[in-house]
């Protein structure tokens, strides 16, 4: 389903798993990252640098070992699964890789939408 604007609202999931999907900050970076590479492969390697760089916010190539392997190892033994299961993104366990799904498009952009929609109110810890 696209709206006026041109952005797809429908999500093909049920509600209670898109909420899952996006519960969590590193399954929401999942869902952004490979909405960003289009219909091409993506590692899991490559998007664990992507978000421990954003967690630690550096730059990429500044990531340390420690930092992408804690990444890394949260995504592979659960966030990558959950995401696959509920079909917001296909994850090959074998070779570690994450492709969209019909799904993912239209997750990223709510996530987007919310993401820019959100502010913290003044005097907010």
């Amino acid at each position: 389903m696209t709206g006026s604007d041109g952005i797809a609202h429908g999500i093909p999931l049920d509600p209670d798993d898109v909420f899952q999907a996006v519960s969590n900050s590193r399954r929401r970076q999942v869902i952004l990252s490979v909405d960003r590479s289009g219909d091409t492969t993506i590692s899991a390697g490559d998007v664990a640098v992507e978000i421990a760089a954003q967690e630690n916010i550096v730059d990429p190539s500044q990531v340390t070992s420690e930092q992408r392997t804690r990444v890394y190892i949260s995504l592979i033994q659960g966030h990558l699964d959950t995401l696959d299961e509920i079909g917001a993104v296909d994850y090959d366990d074998r070779s570690k890789t994450i492709q969209p799904t019909a799904a993912t498009e239209p997750l990223a952009d709510h996530i987007r939408r919310i993401t820019t929609a959100c502010y913290k109110p003044d005097g907010d810890a």
